[in-house]
């Protein structure tokens, strides 16, 4: 549940979507308790890797200057 909240908390922020087209494609949330635990292992690691993924291209265009003002104030 965290990893949802730390996206979700990402997005309001920057006001830009982290794509998790591989986290979407497992169709398994924290809240599906009749999932295995490693079908729920799968799906955190795909998110957070596509968390990650997206948080370290944002960290490259900041270093660019091609994020706009108000998502490099709050960070």
């Amino acid at each position: 549940m965290l990893m949802i909240h730390i996206k979700k908390y990402s997005e309001n922020i920057t006001n830009q979507e982290i794509p998790t087209k591989h986290y979407d494609s497992l169709e398994i949330s924290p809240v599906h308790i009749h999932k295995n635990k490693k079908c729920h292992k799968e799906a955190i690691l795909a998110l957070g890797d596509e968390i990650v993924t997206q948080l370290h291209s944002r960290n490259q265009l900041m270093k660019v200057g091609m994020v706009p003002e108000k998502a490099v104030v709050e960070q």
